[in-house]
C-alpha cells in the first residue's frame, strides 16, 4: 500500500472534547477565580477548617516518631542541663533577692496610691500554655503552627509570647490548632515604645534580615544601638510592657529624611517551643456604659449639682 494513502489522523478516542489549548484557558481561568475570591470574600475557610480538622490526626501520627526521638536525646542530656540550670537559677536567686524586696514594697506603694487616687485596676492579661507543632509549609511566611484552637478558646488576633518576649500573633483559628504569624514575617507589624526614651513606632517584619524594621523614624530621632523596645499598648490587643525587640543597628542616611533602624527580636523565633497565647487587651476590658445610663448619671449629677427639683 502506498504510504500517501494512510490515514493519519488521531482515532476518535483521541478527539473527543475540547482541544487542550482551551482546556488550559478555563482551569486557569478558573484557578484565579478562585484565588480572588478566597482573598476577598474567604469562602475557602470552611473547607480549610474542615481538612485541618480531619488531617490533625494524621499531622499527629507523623510526628510521633520525631517526637520521640526529641524526647529520648532530650531526657538523655536533660540531668546535666538540669543541674547547670539549677545552680544557676541558685546564683541568679540570691543575686536577685535584694531586688524581690524592693520590687515587693514598690508594688504595695503602687496599690495604695492607685487606692487613693481611686483609679482603675491595671488590665490582667488571661493567658494559656500551647507548643509549636510544626512551621507553616508556606516558604515565603513566617508562621507556625500551635496546638490551640477555637474548641480551647483561642481567639484570631490573641498575642503570642515566649519566655523572653513577643512572638507573634494568631492570624488563623482551626477547631484544634492555630496559626501564629512571627513578628519577623513580612506582613507583621506591632506598636512599640522605646523604654529609654518612650517614643512611640511602628515595627515591621523584615525576612529577608529575620528581625524587625522601624519604620517613619527620623533621622534625628533619639534612637541608638541596644535600646530595648517593648509593646506600647495602644492597639488594645498586646498588653504593655512586653519585650519585643533591641535596637540593632542604626542608619542616618543624608539623602533620606527618615532613619533605616534594624531590630532583633528578643523572643526564639526559630526555637520556640512552649509559648504562651494572651487573650486580646481590648476584651478584657469593660464594656463602655451606654448612652441611656450616661444620660441618667449626668441626669443625677445635675439634680445634685443644682438641688433637688421642685
Amino acid at each position: 500500500m502506498p504510504l500517501g494513502t494512510l490515514d493519519r489522523t488521531p482515532p476518535p478516542f483521541f478527539k473527543q472534547g475540547p482541544s487542550a489549548f482551551t482546556r488550559l484557558i478555563v482551569f486557569s481561568a478558573l484557578a484565579f477565580f478562585l484565588m480572588v475570591a478566597d482573598t476577598r470574600l474567604q469562602i475557602t475557610q470552611p473547607l480549610r477548617a474542615v481538612v485541618a480538622t480531619v488531617l490533625h490526626p494524621v499531622q499527629r501520627a507523623l510526628l510521633a516518631p520525631v517526637e520521640g526521638i526529641a524526647l529520648a536525646r532530650e531526657y538523655l542530656q536533660g540531668v546535666e542541663r538540669a543541674r547547670e540550670k539549677e545552680e544557676a537559677a541558685q546564683k541568679q536567686l540570691i543575686s536577685q533577692a535584694d531586688r524581690l524586696a524592693r520590687l515587693e514594697l514598690l508594688e504595695r506603694e503602687n496599690q495604695r496610691l492607685r487606692s487613693l487616687l481611686e483609679l482603675r485596676p491595671a488590665v490582667k492579661s488571661a493567658t494559656q500554655a500551647a507548643e509549636v507543632l510544626y512551621d507553616a509549609p508556606d516558604p515565603y511566611t513566617r508562621k507556625v503552627i500551635i496546638d490551640r484552637g477555637a474548641t480551647h478558646g483561642v481567639a484570631r488576633g490573641s498575642p503570642v509570647i515566649d519566655e523572653h518576649g513577643v512572638l507573634g500573633q494568631v492570624t488563623r483559628v482551626y477547631p484544634l490548632t492555630s496559626e501564629v504569624t512571627l513578628l519577623t514575617d513580612k506582613d507583621a507589624v506591632i506598636p512599640v515604645l522605646n523604654t529609654r526614651t518612650l517614643i512611640r513606632g511602628l515595627a515591621y517584619g523584615d525576612p529577608a534580615n529575620e528581625g524587625l524594621e522601624l519604620r517613619f523614624m527620623a533621622t534625628n530621632a533619639d534612637v541608638q544601638e541596644g535600646d530595648l523596645l517593648s509593646t506600647s499598648g495602644v492597639d488594645g490587643i498586646y498588653p504593655p510592657g512586653v519585650a519585643v525587640a533591641k535596637v540593632h543597628k542604626v542608619d542616618r542616611r543624608a539623602d533620606s529624611a527618615f532613619a533605616k533602624i534594624t531590630l532583633k527580636p528578643v523572643a526564639s523565633m526559630a526555637s520556640a517551643r512552649q509559648v504562651l497565647v494572651v487573650r486580646p487587651v481590648s476584651e478584657q476590658l469593660p464594656p463602655r456604659p451606654s448612652a441611656e445610663t450616661e444620660a441618667a448619671d449626668g441626669g443625677g449629677a445635675g439634680r445634685r449639682k443644682g438641688g433637688p427639683t421642685p
